[in-house]
């Protein structure tokens, strides 16, 4: 903030810059919302949260993309930290990466007009 600057309410501008706190993390999730701000992506998210774990074959037949371009926007949202994958014998499945995705997620797609995924962290 400029020292010569003159405020209305300093004491809403000191709150509002507690709460923006490290740039770094606006950044990061600036990232993440512009990667989730695309259709196809999101809906691999959804599809993912339904699902709870789910292939990269059994995504593309649930939203139609190929499993290449499926493959390609899940490399780039595990770049970005929304999802992760494990192997489960020769299959690689992907589930959300975080409470916080998952709870992103929900406000996209509330529960109450689908099913709604089983456990402790769904």
């Amino acid at each position: 903030m400029e020292p010569d600057r003159r405020l209305i309410d300093p004491e809403r501008v000191a709150a509002a810059v507690a709460g923006l706190g490290d740039r770094a993390v606006i950044d990061e999730w600036a990232g993440r919302f512009a990667v989730v701000a695309d259709p196809s992506r999101l809906a691999l998210l959804v599809s993912i949260h339904y699902a709870r774990e789910i292939s990269v074959t059994d995504l593309a037949a649930a939203t139609g993309m190929t499993d290449t371009a499926v493959s390609q926007a899940l490399r780039l949202l595990r770049a970005h930290g929304l999802v992760t994958a494990h192997r489960d014998g020769r299959v690689v499945r992907y589930r959300l990466a975080d409470a916080t995705v998952h709870e992103l997620i929900h406000r996209v797609r509330p529960h109450d007009s689908g099913p709604t995924p089983e456990g402790p962290d769904r």
